[in-house]
């Protein structure tokens, strides 16, 4: 869930909160409220753990990135010295 959804849940948790005290007398309606209220709670807490687990994904994939640039950036300057001592071979033997 996304950082909005989290606030529509609690936005929700309180209107709900406020509607269930104002409009219920009864020990089922304000039991129903909790009830309401505990999974809009326990709602958030599984967005919120999802949450923090992408967020730790996303890190791990970029320190993935970081290494795979790295070693893309090894093996370019690899070639390019190949390249060019093969040139440098090239004249020399043009020279010959």
């Amino acid at each position: 869930m996304t950082r909005k959804d989290m606030k529509t849940a609690a936005a929700l948790v309180g209107l709900l909160s406020l509607t269930g005290l104002a409009g219920c007398a009864s020990t089922a309606g304000t039991d129903s409220l909790r009830s309401e209220v505990r999974q809009a709670n326990e709602t958030a807490q599984s967005a919120a753990a999802d949450a923090a687990a992408a967020r730790k994904e996303a890190a791990a994939a970029s320190a993935a990135a970081a290494a795979a640039q790295s070693t893309a950036d090894e093996a370019k300057a690899s070639a390019d010295a190949t390249a060019e001592k093969i040139d440098r071979m090239f004249k020399k033997s043009m020279y010959k």
